[in-house]
């Protein structure tokens, strides 16, 4: 069986202090379409896409690197590209941030070709109440690891969820890894 690889310290703290600061530099938006439509009843979160090439790069180098031997040693899977930048998502207890259960696979053409996804955690723990990345590998959802800058790498194609924050502020980076459709 297939499950989620917990990636411990990708990032340091003072690092994810940083990408949240290169986030704010521009304007975080209100969560896109979910299946077509806005649904704050499914997702309530602000979104911010970090440029690869610009400030951001030498995070995109780190995660390209952690990728890379992760899914050598743990999946094996054929990957090709990461073909869309990456997202710093800010859950907030006010308005009860969330993202329900959910995969990252789709119709679109880029969430086609979606086979790995990675979460990390920018927030300190004690920072917020709730929200939890839960991920479904086994048809029971377990709490991803909640350690600051520490990812968690899973397929794709896994039902996952961020619970409601119920108190203070959560932030993630999450990228998506491309390549062909599984067989």
């Amino acid at each position: 069986m297939i499950t989620p690889l917990h990636l411990p310290d990708l990032f340091a703290p003072s690092e994810c202090a940083r990408l949240r600061t290169i986030a704010a530099a521009g304007e975080f938006a209100d969560a896109g379409l979910v299946r077509g439509a806005r649904d704050t009843d499914i997702r309530r979160a602000r979104l911010r896409w970090l440029d690869e090439a610009g400030d951001a790069a030498w995070a995109m180098t780190r995660v390209v690197d952690g990728v890379i031997e992760a899914n050598r040693t743990h999946f094996g899977f054929d990957l090709t590209e990461f073909a869309e930048k990456m997202q710093i998502a800010w859950y907030s207890a006010v308005g009860s941030g969330h993202f329900d259960w959910h995969v990252d696979v789709g119709d679109g053409p880029l969430a086609a070709k979606r086979k790995l996804t990675l979460v990390v955690q920018m927030s300190a723990p004690e920072g917020y109440e709730g929200g939890a990345l839960e991920i479904n590998a086994d048809g029971h959802g377990r709490e991803a690891s909640r350690a600051h800058g520490s990812a968690t790498l899973f397929p794709s194609f896994m039902p996952h969820r961020v619970t409601p924050v119920t108190a203070g502020e959560r932030y993630s980076l999450t990228t998506w890894i491309h390549g062909p459709a599984f067989r």
